[in-house]
């Protein structure tokens, strides 16, 4: 434990909208900010773990792809092209603080078999003991619909069990959970505290209404279920 926080190896994931600023395109300005605060949380002696997405969007953007093409092929091509250009900005921004970063892609497969389990498990540990900011995705490249976990916020609650994390972030670009979605209803209230997930909770969330992630509310609520 830390003197400034009461969690140690807490995990952080980045959706595709936080990491856009809501835009179509990554910012470069949004990740920078991003990455000075977990360069600031690993110098106060926490060993953060980043789960993050973007790399489709980043593909997508390198190749002035249309947006409306969604078949599996064809994002695991984006994701080729986009995860090694996400990584190199990652490496850059962690390197000007002085940090080094590392790229884990999984999948199911990874977190159902026993000794792969143990594998991620122990790579991820050895990687925070060392130093160094595990950034985790899922392998989009050769992970197929049957296969996948399928959104971030479910993939960074497996991680959170795999590492032993004493805290899961959620980073959004909504303030929270509402009564309903506040973009059509006025009257929708914010929910500040969430005790369980009851089947009231789970009729709160709704899907992505931004259009650029694969999860939204709903993925969230079911991550912290």
């Amino acid at each position: 434990m830390t003197d400034s926080f009461r969690w140690r190896r807490p995990v952080l994931k980045f959706g595709t909208s936080t990491l856009t600023g809501g835009t179509a395109q990554l910012s470069l300005g949004r990740l920078a900010d991003l990455v000075e605060q977990v360069a600031a949380l690993q110098m106060a002696g926490v060993q953060p773990i980043v789960v993050s997405s973007g790399a489709i969007t980043v593909g997508r953007q390198r190749l002035g792809s249309p947006r409306d093409r969604k078949d599996v092929s064809f994002r695991q091509i984006l994701a080729a092209v986009g995860q090694s250009r996400l990584m190199h900005l990652y490496d850059e921004f962690f390197e000007f603080h002085g940090i080094t970063s590392a790229q884990v892609l999984v999948t199911r497969a990874d977190l159902a078999e026993r000794q792969r389990y143990l594998n991620a498990r122990n790579t991820l540990l050895g990687l925070c003991a060392r130093g160094v900011i595990p950034i985790v995705n899922e392998n989009d490249v050769v992970a197929s619909e049957e296969i996948k976990v399928g959104d971030n916020d479910t993939l960074s609650a497996l991680v959170a069990n795999l590492v032993d994390a004493d805290l899961l972030v959620l980073v959004s670009d909504t303030p929270g959970l509402y009564t309903a979605d506040p973009l059509v209803d006025a009257r929708a209230e914010l929910v500040h505290d969430v005790a369980s997930i009851t089947p009231q909770v789970e009729a709160y969330a709704s899907g992505s209404s931004s259009g650029l992630g694969t999860g939204g509310m709903s993925t969230k609520v079911s991550a912290a279920k």
